[in-house]
């Protein structure tokens, strides 16, 4: 079991590296994870995820709040946020405002008795950073104010000092709340640096713990082991999670390293799996079901026969859950879902062969590998030097020059909208698109021709393949099914070994291999016989036969 560090700042608060910085130093501990838990600000996370992208390393979005209890200054930490809402930023921006106006108080008072710490200067020096106590050290440090960093909290700064000014802070119950309205976990940061006594720490974690307090930092850089054993009991007299991080800032810190601390510090990756767990109401036994739709689980009139849909009523009913997977695009998947009623807790959808995935509770949109706009610009370019037919997306609608016969056969099904542009039609494109897709109804040779200069021109920038005779996808580099569900199954805090894939296409084959059982429909076998090999097994009978009914049943 690899190590994880669930409490790092970088320079966007009071740490000393940077986002990508961090991600480095994290790649060269080989940590499995790293949670970003900057000072009331989220401004590091997508440049760490960015870093981290063509690595195994996860990075856990989250933040550490400043609270006050009773006089103290009581810190709560947030994981696995949904951290870029529109609502959670405004509410810490307004966390930031607020740090601003104590800070601006502080220089004023600091430089009317003649110990020069101009705001202006300050912030300048800091950069985009969210300005703590510890940048006003540092400063007071560079400039000659001050001999050493203690220093500067002993005498000038520190709680008790004549030029600290306390700022307008939430209470630690506000913050629970808060980060909870966020879809997160909130954690009590280092309990025993708040010098309260058992009864008073016992009192806090309690309320907070009806608040809906759901973990406390059990392994922390300066915990002995007698301490992290105190501190486990009041986790499970609480039903609480364990949780655990260095609290690196780099420099700011000395001697204290990201991933162990002091040195003997280890934070166990199954600490994270039991959040994620936590968080979305799973347990080690649930199971994932990821089903193609067209060919698999539906029949051929487009609609799940009775059996089936019996049989996936039981299978959710069980606890596990489902996962309505398709090279379709996400809205599309979506309407699927409506027109027939699929309404299971916890499902997601991932559509564009992979490319996305958005969580049916919330809404929200997990992950999303869209192709790059001038990759989709130099697709559609050469499906017009090939004289074949292509189209992108602008979800809902269909993206393409103009309306041919392909287009009309494509909506056969997928009821869609259609806009055009002759000369340019990525010029209508609002973000990224899932995938490119050409259709050849009749010149199978031209299809064949396009897909070899795609792969040429485009190599290591996108994915080519068949998801049927007439059907050329193209789609990010880094988007398949298999990837899709692995990085689900790491979301979740589910292993892989407890999935089940099912599909019936070449654009399945990837999804097959990375689930514990690979599904494959006879009826894909019948067109695609090489499919065999990437899976475990094969249905008895077709999609028009509940060939699925028996999996789910025995599963």
């Amino acid at each position: 079991m690899r190590a994880v560090d669930l409490h790092v700042h970088s320079t966007k608060s009071d740490g000393t590296f940077t986002p990508s910085e961090l991600v480095s130093l994290a790649l060269s501990k080989n940590l499995a994870a790293f949670a970003l838990t900057d000072h009331d600000t989220t401004d590091g996370i997508a440049e760490a995820v960015l870093a981290a992208r063509d690595t195994d390393l996860e990075i856990i979005p989250g933040i550490e709040l400043s609270t006050e209890y009773e006089g103290k200054d009581i810190h709560v930490v947030g994981l696995c946020l949904d951290y870029d809402t529109p609502g959670f930023q405004e509410r810490i921006h307004a966390f930031a405002d607020a740090r601003e106006l104590r800070n601006q108080k502080m220089c004023d008072r600091l430089c009317a008795a003649g110990i020069p710490v101009p705001y202006d200067e300050l912030k300048k020096e800091c950069g985009e950073a969210v300005v703590t106590r510890a940048h006003f050290a540092q400063y007071m440090l560079r400039h000659g104010l001050i001999s050493s960093l203690p220093e500067a909290f002993s005498r000038y700064i520190g709680d008790d000092c004549p030029y600290f000014v306390p700022r307008e802070k939430i209470t630690p119950h506000m913050a629970v709340s808060f980060i909870l309205s966020a879809h997160g976990i909130p954690i009590l940061a280092h309990p025993l640096q708040y010098h309260l006594t058992p009864g008073e720490l016992d009192t806090l974690v309690s309320s907070l713990k009806n608040e809906g307090l759901m973990g406390i930092e059990v392994y922390y850089c300066t915990h002995t082991l007698q301490q992290q054993g105190e501190i486990l009991a009041l986790a499970d007299k609480y039903g609480l999670l364990a949780s655990g991080g260095s609290d690196f800032h780099g420099a700011n810190k000395p001697n204290l390293d990201m991933g162990n601390g002091y040195g003997s510090l280890f934070v166990s990756e199954h600490l994270l799996t039991q959040m994620k767990q936590r968080l979305h109401s799973l347990t080690p036994r649930t199971k994932l079901f990821f089903s193609d739709l067209d060919g698999t689980l539906l029949n051929s009139d487009k609609v799940i026969s009775p059996a089936t849909r019996e049989a996936l009523d039981q299978w959710c009913a069980r606890g596990n859950r489902f996962i309505m997977t398709s090279g379709r695009a996400t809205s599309s998947v979506s309407s699927v879902k409506k027109q027939l009623s699929l309404h299971y807790p916890g499902m997601f959808l991932c559509g564009f062969n992979g490319a996305e995935m958005i969580d049916c509770d919330t809404g929200r949109r997990i992950f999303r590998e869209g192709l790059p706009i001038p990759v989709v610009r130099r697709v559609l370019d050469l499906a017009e030097e090939c004289g074949v037919y292509c189209q992108t997306y602008a979800e809902p609608a269909i993206v393409c020059r103009r309306i041919t016969r392909e287009t009309e056969y494509y909506r056969r099904y997928i009821h869609a909208d259609v806009l055009c542009d002759e000369e340019d039609p990525a010029s209508l494109l609002p973000e990224e698109p899932g995938k490119c897709i050409a259709i050849a109804l009749e010149d199978l040779d031209r299809l064949e021709t396009f897909r070899l200069r795609v792969e040429e021109e485009l190599a290591g920038q996108v994915n080519v393949f068949y998801s049927s005779a007439y059907y050329l996808e193209v789609v990010s580099c880094r988007a398949d099914k298999g990837r899709a569900l692995r990085r689900l199954c790491r979301y979740l805090g589910v292993s892989p070994e407890n999935t089940i894939a099912a599909g019936d296409s070449g654009n399945d084959a990837s999804m097959l291999e990375a689930a514990g059982l690979g599904v494959l429909m006879c009826n894909g076998l019948a067109l695609l016989p090489e499919l065999e090999k990437s899976a475990d097994l094969i249905t008895e009978t077709d999609n028009d036969h509940d060939g699925l009914a028996r999996i789910l049943q025995e599963n």
